[in-house]
């Protein structure tokens, strides 16, 4: 028998989900978009629902530039930084693997070498103040820009035949979030860990032909519970879900 777990179940797979609407900011470089960045231990998708645009891939391997349009899915690695580009009224639905880590602060941003060498001046340049006025968007927007420098950098050596800076970065990276990792395994254990265990649990219980665990069976439901919030890659709707009750303002 398969008893009922503490926390409601999370969604299938125990990913997270959010909608984002690319930002339609111009950078240095006359694109408009989001603010490149990487996630440590979890793919993210991009659904596309409405609009046109891009995501700007990096990784070790090269610069990717893939077209996005209603019905399009692009998803990404661990270690692949992704650039939001803004075509026209972009809408995603995005699904990030190990739903709590990027809540978490699984996501490092392209700033310059100097920046994610300081752990304290890094921190200052990727927060944001609570809310979503004025103060906040300004914030958003010089923390945009400052990763797209870093981003600029990397993206023109990938495309001359040079990996190093973005290895380099990669190295950068995980050296910020290295002290982040023991909470992020208490997440990781007790979301997608449990869920897949869970499966093992109810695949025994059916094998010995007592599906006791049917009986707790039920739905759930949730709506966004901040709209339009700034984050990574543009604005973005959060909704509260198991495993996801940390702010989520970096996103």
């Amino acid at each position: 028998m398969v008893s009922e777990p503490e926390l409601p179940h999370p969604l299938p797979g125990a990913v997270g989900l959010s909608h984002l609407s690319a930002y339609d900011w111009e950078a240095a470089d006359g694109v408009c978009g989001g603010s490149p960045h990487l996630h440590l231990v979890c793919t993210e998708a991009y659904v596309v629902t409405g609009g046109r645009g891009a995501v700007q891939t990096l990784s070790p391997d090269g610069y990717r530039d893939i077209p996005l349009q209603p019905g399009s899915v692009a998803w990404f690695t661990p270690g692949t930084v992704h650039r939001m580009v803004q075509g026209g009224e972009l809408r995603i639905t995005v699904l990030m693997q190990n739903s709590g880590l990027p809540e978490a602060g699984d996501a490092v941003f392209t700033f310059p070498p100097d920046v994610l060498a300081d752990p304290e001046r890094y921190a200052a340049a990727a927060t944001l103040p609570p809310g979503t006025g004025v103060e906040t968007e300004t914030a958003a927007r010089r923390r945009r820009d400052l990763a797209v420098e870093g981003y600029l950098v990397l993206r023109e050596a990938l495309v001359a035949g040079d990996n190093g800076p973005y290895l380099e970065f990669q190295r950068a990276a995980a050296r910020l979030v290295r002290d982040k990792v023991p909470h992020w395994r208490e997440l990781w254990r007790a979301g997608a860990l449990a869920t897949a265990e869970r499966t093992g649990a109810q695949l025994d219980a059916l094998e010995a032909g007592e599906p006791a665990y049917l009986t707790a069976s039920t739905a759930h439901e949730s709506a966004p519970t901040r709209l339009g919030g700034y984050g990574m890659c543009g604005r973005r709707d959060e909704y509260a879900l198991p495993g996801t009750t940390l702010p989520y303002e970096v996103k």
